[in-house]
């Protein structure tokens, strides 16, 4: 099925509460910057999954619009705890890119344990956390962090997006 970028930034909008006109904004950079598919004159673009995940990534950790390349980049570059993951071996090599598509795929196909997920993309310092239903909490940091410390001076702000949320717009765009 074709998803358009209206159809993405709507969806977005609807189910998980992120704001159309800034997902407008920030899908726009992300075109400049040559990081998403662009339409021709008067249409919109059409997105795969990893463009739509790519725009979610980009608008739920608030980033400047014209950081929205570097952000996704980054982000989709953490691992588990800031682990150092570049001699282990390519099946074990966790990232949170790839945590983040694994829950989309599975959530299009149904799955009930993702939507009972919690997504949280940490604002304040490059972070995401995924929160599991039996409290378990896994959590995806530059390499190099310290893991399980306040990363930065200030109050911890963050984008938190319900699983079944997330699933409902997955499985109206991808389903």
């Amino acid at each position: 099925m074709a998803v358009t970028l209206n159809q993405a930034a709507a969806a977005l909008d609807r189910h998980v509460g992120l704001p159309q006109p800034r997902t407008m904004i920030v899908a726009r950079r992300l075109r400049e910057a040559g990081a998403f598919p662009s339409g021709a004159t008067g249409v919109s673009p059409i997105l795969e999954l990893e463009n739509f995940l790519d725009l979610l990534i980009a608008v739920a950790s608030a980033c400047p619009a014209h950081k929205a390349r570097q952000t996704v980049e980054a982000f989709k570059a953490m691992t588990p705890g800031g682990a150092d993951l570049s001699e282990a071996p390519a099946s074990v090599r966790a990232t949170a890119g790839r945590q983040l598509a694994a829950i989309a795929e599975l959530a299009i196909e149904g799955d009930a344990d993702m939507r009972k997920l919690n997504l949280e993309f940490i604002k304040t310092w490059p972070e995401f956390a995924v929160h599991f239903d039996g409290g378990e909490t896994q959590r995806f940091q530059p390499i190099g962090s310290v893991a399980g410390h306040w990363q930065a001076a200030g109050h911890r702000t963050s984008t938190a997006i319900n699983g079944a949320a997330l699933a409902d717009a997955l499985k109206e765009l991808f389903a």
